[in-house]
């Protein structure tokens, strides 16, 4: 996978340039020599964004090994109560 990277302003200048890139890998786009931006490949993009959002018992059954492990954690004797708004 290739890292391009483009200033703004060449960015501005050579889009297509910067789009063809993306099919490699992704392009940063930098404003006063820091990143600013990310050009990414729309399935790429998908790909990134469904491993985010799995949730945190998805990614615990993905564990190798975890089958058969019970799992019970005690009742926490927490009460909830009024608040006073005077």
């Amino acid at each position: 996978m290739d890292i391009h990277t483009f200033s703004s302003r060449d960015f501005i200048r050579d889009v297509p340039t910067a789009k063809r890139g993306a099919l490699e890998g992704p392009v940063f786009i930098t404003e006063r020599g820091r990143p600013a931006f990310a050009l990414l490949k729309i399935d790429d993009y998908y790909r990134i964004v469904s491993k985010a959002a799995s949730s945190l018992l998805e990614v615990m059954d993905a564990i190798p090994g975890g089958d058969g492990i019970d799992f019970d954690p005690p009742k926490l004797g927490v009460r909830a109560q009024e608040a006073s708004l005077d």
